[in-house]
């Protein structure tokens, strides 16, 4: 029974205090269907997964679920390839940015990262608990899609790795 968390947590929309130049999440609100490229470094041809996202706490953050493979098809998943996991990225305006709290327990992994518009994309930038930096973008967005590509650096210290790219289309 889930009582009244759904009608607590959800908002309708961007809360007032985030200004709509900031607002770098709202477009992401709704549903996605994900083209899995690669996933923990390796290609992953034929893997779909699904996004939901939304605005809460009172629209001062937005939330979303990535899961891969997509609901239909999870009994089974590869434990590599299984992302059943949630962000939320809530509007810092004493830093002008987006702290990001990604948390995956099918696979324990956990990252805490900053977003901010770079251009026409939004890169988030974080240090994972080994020290490794990563660097997370959102680019080509669309109304309808987005590219995203999740990237680590490589122990040169200048060498980024891709680990993670995703094609995702608007559903509806």
């Amino acid at each position: 029974m889930t009582g009244e968390l759904p009608t607590a947590l959800l908002s309708p929309g961007r809360s007032p205090e985030i200004p709509e130049a900031s607002d770098v999440y709202g477009w992401l609100v709704g549903s996605w269907t994900l083209e899995v490229r690669r996933y923990a470094g390796a290609d992953t041809p034929g893997l779909r997964g699904e996004i939901h996202a939304a605005w809460v706490l009172e629209g001062r953050a937005v939330q979303d679920t990535w899961i891969m493979p997509a609901r239909g098809s999870r009994p089974g998943a590869n434990p590599i390839q299984n992302m059943y996991g949630t962000t939320l990225r809530s509007w810092d305006p004493a830093i002008g940015a987006w702290r990001i709290a990604w948390s995956n327990p099918a696979r324990s992994h956990y990252e805490l990262q900053t977003g901010r518009w770079s251009g026409k994309d939004i890169v988030q930038l974080g240090v994972r608990p080994s020290g490794v930096a990563t660097r997370w973008m959102f680019t080509e967005i669309t109304p309808r899609s987005f590219h995203w590509l999740g990237d680590a650096l490589a122990a040169d210290g200048t060498t980024w790795i891709r680990e993670a790219e995703f094609l995702a289309t608007r559903v509806g």
